[in-house]
């Protein structure tokens, strides 16, 4: 499986946003909904069209995007 199988962004949905193919679950929503501490479980639970393939899709695309990223923090004082 790659994510390409579970990820689509269509202009027509959501503004081009990546989302779970067949859904409007956003990329990003879902994400932050992890970041919030919901669980696999609490997501299926609330979103049953997502699958386990497509959460672990959204996770791989996430790492895809971010894979060459690089965050530069600037410490105060720092020079």
């Amino acid at each position: 499986m790659t994510w390409t199988d579970h990820i689509d962004a269509d202009p027509t949905v959501l503004g081009g946003k990546p989302v779970v193919k067949g859904t409007r679950l956003a990329v990003d929503f879902l994400m932050g909904l992890l970041a919030e501490g919901w669980t696999p479980e609490q997501l299926h639970a609330s979103y049953p069209q997502l699958s386990p393939d497509a959460l672990r899709a959204v996770f791989a695309y996430a790492a895809d995007v971010l894979h060459d990223q690089t965050l530069l923090l600037v410490r105060p004082g720092a020079s």
